[in-house]
């Protein structure tokens, strides 16, 4: 079988329905002309998050922090922690979560050249010429960085992080063009890639399993005509490789033979978001959160959000579902039973922007904006939501935030700035 896709109108899951910068320029990462999509929606963007700023949410100060809580602080007074560095970079990303990863005790953001700092002083460890493609993710297993080649021959190449040394490589083959890694396990790479017509044009594209040892080709399924190889969201547990992109389908196939196991419609405003724990993937559709089982694509639970908002990117980490909605409630939940373990409003309080990706260290969730005058990276009581501090450079720059963190520092990048915060 093979997943029957339908075409978005291209809207962002926001409640102005204006379409979101960074999404623009995910597509634009996929051929489509920057400059032209770049210039049409600046102002319909800042319209659209701007809201009215209660007391200076933002801090007049360079990392100032808003929405104070008492006891709940960054350096002492409830305002963000100094950067322990900050270092300018090379990185070109379009609003991914996939484009800033730590690693083998580096951090490295998307760019040409890529370059890997070092995670405790912020110096360049190495650097990749040709860097990253615009556009295709920074996927890392255990120990191996996974990157479609910058030279475009068809390859996808592998390598250590600390060192930026190659230790694997493989190529589809001369039929196909631009492989990009999506997902990975313990024994394969997924790729999806364009199918090349004799005049060398392409209709359709292929999702791919490459084996993480040989390089071989483990198996290979043709996708339908009108599916899309860019923004792709993908994950794998067990024997399920996980998939969306931008034409309304979750999709579900077997990692050992790439058969279709179930496909699923997502609303018009999910574009592609979804998270995966143990045996379930969990949906933002619309006003509701459903989790679906991975061997059948049965639903599991389901969980409503008040006042017809809209649910916003979800992540599970250690074992806890984190999701807020467009009216700025976030929520804390059990990803296996839906079961709601806390509901705070601390982020509307406070007039911060909706985080859009998250990551966790010690008792505190990180999560990172998408535009910068009302957000930046946020820290959150992971136990209750209470924000404790915000961080924002004030440079104005209109990429939005991507944050990772090493346990030991979290790192927040923001346009070419890269910052190192202590935990």
């Amino acid at each position: 079988m093979t997943m029957r896709d339908v075409t978005s109108d291209g809207r962002t899951p926001a409640v102005s329905g204006f379409p979101s910068r960074r999404r623009v320029l995910r597509w634009a990462g996929g051929g489509l002309t920057l400059a032209a999509l770049t210039a049409g929606t600046v102002g319909c963007e800042d319209d659209a998050v701007d809201v009215e700023d209660p007391g200076n949410a933002g801090g007049d100060e360079p990392g100032g922090g808003g929405g104070k809580e008492a006891g709940a602080d960054g350096n002492g007074n409830g305002q963000a922690p100094e950067p322990l560095w900050t270092k300018p970079t090379s990185a070109e990303t379009y609003g991914d979560n996939d484009e800033l990863v730590a690693a083998g005790g580096v951090v490295i953001a998307s760019g040409s050249p890529l370059a890997a700092l070092g995670a405790a002083t912020g110096e360049q460890k190495w650097s990749l010429p040709g860097g990253a493609v615009p556009g295709a993710p920074l996927l890392l297993s255990e120990d191996t960085l996974y990157l479609a080649s910058s030279e475009y021959d068809g390859s996808v190449i592998g390598y250590d992080p600390a060192s930026g040394k190659e230790t694997w490589r493989s190529r589809l083959g001369k039929e196909y063009r631009q492989p990009r890694p999506i997902a990975v396990d313990g024994e394969q790479v997924y790729v999806i890639a364009e199918i090349l017509e004799d005049d060398g044009s392409s209709k359709t594209n292929v999702i791919a399993a490459l084996n993480s040892s040989t390089g071989r080709v483990a198996w290979k399924e043709q996708r339908d005509v009108g599916t899309e190889q860019n923004g792709i969201h993908a994950d794998v547990r067990g024997r399920h490789l996980v998939y969306t992109d931008f034409k309304k389908n979750l999709t579900v196939r077997d990692t050992a033979g790439g058969g279709q196991v179930w496909t699923h419609k997502t609303t018009k405003t999910n574009y592609g978001f979804f998270t995966v724990h143990q045996d379930l993937v969990v949906v933002p559709q619309g006003n509701v959160l459903q989790a679906f089982n991975l061997a059948d694509g049965k639903e599991k639970w389901t969980l409503e959000a008040s006042d017809g908002a809209l649910f916003r990117e979800p992540a599970v980490l250690e074992d806890v579902l984190y999701v807020a909605d467009s009216v700025r409630v976030m929520r804390a939940i059990d990803p296996r039973t839906g079961k709601q373990l806390w509901k705070s409003e601390a982020l509307a309080d406070a007039g911060l922007q909706v985080p859009r990706q998250y990551v966790k260290a010690g008792d505190t969730l990180y999560g990172a904006t998408d535009l910068d005058k009302q957000g930046g990276i946020i820290a959150m009581d992971a136990s209750t939501g209470a924000v404790r501090w915000t961080f924002n450079d004030k440079t104005g720059d209109y990429h939005g935030w991507l944050v990772a963190t090493d346990g030991k520092r979290v790192f927040a990048l923001h346009g070419k700035k890269l910052h190192a915060l202590p935990v």
